[in-house]
């Protein structure tokens, strides 16, 4: 899912520097169901992750589901919950339309592909333009998600047979985007935190996400 105007955010308390959790002590307990191993295989983390966000946010009504092709948002009909289906069985493919789902609102979420168009790869500088603009803030929370779990986090410009230049402005976007969630300036979505402090309890022993673990030499 790639998304080509502007999206909803949901407002949450002012953040400092450091993330801090919203998470009760009852439910501290209730947040793993199997041990996150760092060194498993891609699919079994990728198991790992369907099965701990559906248990998450099972009270949001929505599922995260594989998909064999590209990624899509298929919203919640009669008793079927919403759906967030990810490209391929990648993780990281996964994270991104995480990230898309915690930006939408409430009306978006009603929508299939959260109400946004695609243009295919192959777009124009403009399009490109439109593009990038739109993508910095799920690509930074996408990156916080990244740096909860210990991986490497690759900003896409997906545009491999279209004008995409070389990427250096859309990194410092990102990487901007990133700092001013991280020191307040900006909020994080509600959900968003959710998710970055249920992954910080299962791989840092509850340790939240601080600023001085990002750089923008991260990027290239």
């Amino acid at each position: 899912m790639h998304l080509l105007q502007p999206q909803t955010e949901v407002s949450i308390s002012s953040l400092v520097s450091t993330l801090s959790s919203s998470i009760s002590d009852h439910l501290l307990t209730q947040v793993q169901y199997l041990a996150w191993l760092k060194s498993e295989p891609e699919t079994q983390q990728v198991d790992w992750l369907i099965l701990h966000f559906n248990h998450w946010f099972s009270h949001q009504n929505v599922t995260l589901v594989r998909g064999d092709f590209e990624p899509e948002y298929f919203p919640a009909v009669n008793q079927h919950p919403a759906r967030i289906q990810f490209a391929h069985g990648f993780f990281n493919s996964a994270l991104h339309e995480i990230s898309h789902w915690t930006i939408a609102g409430h009306k978006r979420r009603a929508l299939a592909d959260l109400g946004y168009w695609y243009a295919p790869d192959g777009r124009t500088a403009e399009q490109q333009a439109l593009f990038e603009h739109v993508e910095i803030k799920p690509q930074a929370i996408e990156w916080l998600f990244s740096q909860a779990f210990g991986r490497k986090f690759r900003v896409s410009l997906d545009n491999l047979t279209g004008n995409g230049g070389d990427g250096s402005t859309f990194k410092d976007n990102v990487y901007s985007q990133l700092q001013r969630y991280l020191t307040g300036k900006d909020q994080l979505p509600k959900d968003a935190l959710y998710f970055i402090s249920c992954i910080c309890i299962c791989t840092r022993h509850g340790k939240m996400l601080h600023s001085d673990e990002f750089t923008r030499e991260m990027l290239d």
